[in-house]
């Protein structure tokens, strides 16, 4: 793809949406891989077909949507479960994620990934920006946010990468559990670096 692309991704908890959002409100297009992964399995879709088929009637809620909690503690019991799914998934959600960054129209585009690097995602970009908190903060905000226990949170942190590899990984960090301000500044100023970025790779 010749559009410049900038893979934003952190744990759980680190406010990737408020960082993508401040992109946006610059202009930038963002293509979102948890709304692409709600997408795929959306009511009347052949993947929610295919997994109703593979886990049964009880994987979905009375209102034929995907029951989220009942599947993720599926999976999170059982690998091979969790590797079908995958197996499922990501194609179709890859699929999308490559067609709408070649639809995006602005100056350079965001793609938005909790498992940027776990999925590869990251080989779609030309440059990786994590939005990094403290461990402490993440466990308070997503237990507030999802109305879950700590030691769910926690979790879900040990299956995601370690804080220590996302900063290797990493071409720039936003530090985000500071104030609102902070994080907006912090955007603009990238904002203006990859508006050169990009000018750049398309000149």
């Amino acid at each position: 793809m010749s559009r410049y692309i900038v893979g934003v991704t952190g744990g759980i908890g680190s406010g990737k949406t408020t960082v993508t959002n401040a992109f946006m409100e610059h202009g930038i297009d963002v293509v979102d891989a948890d709304v692409i992964a709600r997408d795929v399995v959306a009511p009347g879709s052949t993947a929610l077909a295919q997994i109703r088929e593979h886990f049964g009637a009880d994987i979905l809620l009375g209102d034929g949507s995907l029951n989220r909690a009942e599947l993720r503690q599926r999976i999170f019991a059982d690998s091979a479960q969790k590797e079908w799914l995958n197996q499922l998934l990501h194609p179709l959600i890859r699929q999308r994620i490559e067609a709408q960054l070649k639809a995006a129209t602005s100056p350079y585009c965001i793609l938005s990934a909790p498992l940027l690097l776990e999925n590869n995602l990251n080989r779609l970009c030309d440059r990786v920006l994590v939005v990094d908190v403290s461990e402490d903060t993440q466990v308070e905000r997503t237990t507030r946010r999802d109305n879950t226990s700590e030691e769910q949170v926690r979790a879900i942190m040990h299956a995601q990468l370690e804080r220590q590899a996302r900063f290797s990984a990493a071409d720039d960090i936003i530090t985000n559990d500071c104030s609102l301000t902070f994080t907006h500044k912090q955007v603009a100023s990238l904002h203006q670096q990859y508006l050169r970025l990009a000018n750049r790779k398309t000149n």
